[in-house]
This record gives structure tokens, sequence and C-alpha cells, in this order.
């Protein structure tokens, strides 16, 4: 079974991390032909502090 992981900074709600795995799973099963039933998703919400880009943290 095909798993994608999805890490973001918190903020979104319910509604949009369930839109986001709906339109991550759609979108994967379009383009690889696999079963969507079958794909995974997983929304990993890590705070900006522990977030680095560049050599700065966000937080």
């Amino acid at each position: 079974m095909p798993l994608i992981q999805i890490s973001q900074t918190p903020g979104l709600s319910a509604e949009q991390n369930r839109a986001t795995i709906e339109a991550v799973t759609a979108a994967y099963a379009e383009a690889t032909g696999k079963d969507a039933s079958k794909v995974w998703v997983t929304i990993t919400e890590v705070p900006r502090e522990n977030w680095g880009v560049g050599g700065s943290p966000l937080g």
C-alpha cells in the first residue's frame, strides 16, 4: 500500500486536513493508476519552532 506523509505547521482545521487527504489521495491514484482505497495519507503537524529554512528556525 502506498503511504504519503505530509509534514506541516499547525493551523489547518479538521475540514482542511480532510480536504487535503482527499485531494492528495485522488491525485496519487490518478497519476499512478493505483486503487484510491489502498492509499494511506498521514499529516503530521510540526510546531514552527521545530522547522528551519536556510539555517534559521521559522518560529
